[in-house]
């Protein structure tokens, strides 16, 4: 009888897996040439946006609104003392001030012109003119460039907690 049971649990095995069909799922296309090298927190499988979104989601917020977005942008400037802070170009001759979450990893200083791929929460604030000459140093700027800032500036903000640099291989 336990040989019964054994042969009659086996036989519903194999019918029970021939029912089921097979699916093919395509994994999507990936630049072989190019790995990413990841800073921060480990991204998921968020949509990665352009610019272009995140340009039009600033111009409808106001100072102290956030949104959390995944987004890809090209570098333009990062901090030369040790690469504390970064700006992400933005369309209209835009920049976006990207800061790390509580200063807890760092950018290399020779990624300037890099596309990269950041994660994090967008937000606009008032600039004070002590933060700006801050900021002036860290980037090299002259005195004369760093006196003539005297008034707060409305600007950009961006708060990462990961991000993800190119490494040709």
């Amino acid at each position: 009888m336990k040989r019964f049971n054994t042969l009659l649990v086996f036989f519903m095995l194999i019918v029970a897996c021939k029912g089921q069909e097979k699916k093919t799922i395509e994994s999507p296309k990936v630049n072989e040439e190019t790995t990413f090298k990841s800073f921060g927190e480990k991204m998921g499988s968020e949509p990665v946006e352009d610019v272009q979104f995140l340009a039009s989601k600033y111009e409808e917020m106001k100072v102290a609104d956030t949104l959390e977005v995944t987004f890809k942008g090209m570098v333009t400037d990062v901090c030369k003392v040790k690469g504390c802070w970064m700006k992400v170009q933005l369309p209209e001759g835009n920049e976006a001030m990207v800061r790390f979450k509580d200063y807890g990893f760092f950018m290399p200083n020779d990624i300037t012109g890099k596309e990269v791929v950041i994660n994090g929460y967008a937000f606009v604030e008032s600039m004070s003119v002590e933060d700006q000459k801050h900021y002036a140093e860290d980037a090299g700027k002259s005195e004369d460039e760093i006196a003539l800032i005297t008034a707060p500036l409305k600007s950009y903000g961006f708060e990462a907690d990961g991000v993800l640099v190119p490494v040709k291989q």
